[in-house]
């Protein structure tokens, strides 16, 4: 189970779902991007963002999931909270959700990791890179990193210098968004920023693979090893 709390950012109200493992901690915490779907169904009705928090608690970290896309009303299609998202405000959404986290009793605030998939992997990455205090940060098939997104918005893989992590990379061949040569691109990125980094890239797996609500583009097989090497390039760096 999970409680829900509630963070105002520049007088926007933003929910932010807690799922704690057992035990008082404190706790390794990691802080959950969610991907696209979510702006329009919400974290409560999405099965696939619940199911990390459960993953990540019966793991024994706290896991922190804000709804990033309170900017907009409910009733806003997600082609619109998608068009008109902005980093700037993204960041702010970031740095209020940090804070929260770190200033729990039941979380070790020297060991605050962050993770997400799809709009969330690319939203983990500009963390990552504004932030030198991540312990690690994990990007499940990000698309748009190496793009801006709002007014003078630095692309984000043009920031990985800022990067003080380690960083964790899940992708799919068939994915064209981040499409094979993005992958290379970011590889080379984290590279030239000598940042550690490993990257895992899976045949017969597209974007989205990990989402078994979404019956056309999961892949089952794919997803445990995914999962498996997540947990353990978590553990190691987190713990």
């Amino acid at each position: 189970m999970y409680s829900k709390h509630e963070v105002i950012v520049n007088g926007s109200p933003m929910p932010i779902f807690v799922f704690k493992p057992k035990g008082d901690g404190p706790h390794p915490a990691i802080i959950v991007c969610q991907h696209l779907p979510v702006a329009h169904a919400g974290i409560e009705e999405d099965p696939f963002t619940l199911d990390i928090g459960e993953k990540l608690s019966a793991a024994g970290y706290v896991a922190v999931i804000p709804f990033m896309f309170h900017w907009w009303t409910p009733e806003d299609p997600m082609e619109k909270k998608r068009d008109s998202w902005r980093d700037d405000w993204n960041i702010l959404d970031l740095e209020a959700t940090w804070a929260f986290s770190s200033s729990r009793s039941d979380v070790l605030s020297d060991r605050i990791g962050i993770m997400g998939h799809c709009w969330g992997g690319r939203v983990s990455w500009l963390a990552a890179c504004k932030n030198p205090e991540y312990a690690a940060a994990a990007i499940f098939y990000g698309g748009r990193i190496k793009v801006g997104l709002g007014p003078e918005a630095t692309p984000p893989i043009e920031m990985s210098d800022n990067i003080n992590c380690p960083v964790l990379g899940i992708f799919g061949n068939d994915d064209q968004n981040p499409s094979p040569q993005d992958v290379r691109d970011l590889d080379r990125a984290l590279t030239a920023s000598n940042v550690s980094h490993e990257f895992h890239c899976y045949d017969g797996a597209g974007h989205g693979f990990q989402d078994f609500v979404n019956k056309e583009r999961y892949r089952a097989t794919q997803t445990a090893d995914a999962w498996n090497k997540f947990f353990d390039f978590m553990g190691r760096h987190m713990r």
